[in-house]
């Protein structure tokens, strides 16, 4: 016999899981996930000035505003869609091992 709790989830996902699999809210509900890990790395790479000169020097010279902006850009989209996406797979896994378990034990 199923919990409380798992039908609710059952229900829920039944309700949910093909909006959730779109790519669009993928994006836009990890987007925060994704500044999470991009931001360190501007944090990174701008406070180098302060304790390594050789690398504030190369960066002067070398780097690219829009290479860098770039490069922030899809390091965020890649771990906001990625976060998402696996989120996705294990509710969807779960919800097979539910209705599994809800299948063996109807009559």
């Amino acid at each position: 016999m199923l919990t409380e709790d798992e039908q609710k989830f059952i229900d829920y996902w039944e309700a949910n899981r093909e909006r959730q699999a779109r790519f669009t809210t993928q994006l836009l509900s990890g987007i925060p996930i994704g500044i999470f890990f991009s931001v360190p790395v501007l944090i990174v790479l701008y406070s180098g000035r302060y304790w390594y000169k050789r690398a504030d020097m190369l960066i002067n010279t070398q780097l690219n505003p829009l290479v860098m902006a770039s490069a922030i850009f899809m390091i965020t989209v890649f771990v906001a869609v990625f976060y998402k996406r696996h989120q996705w797979d294990m509710q969807e896994q779960q919800y097979m091992e539910f209705k599994n378990k809800q299948k063996r034990q109807s009559p």
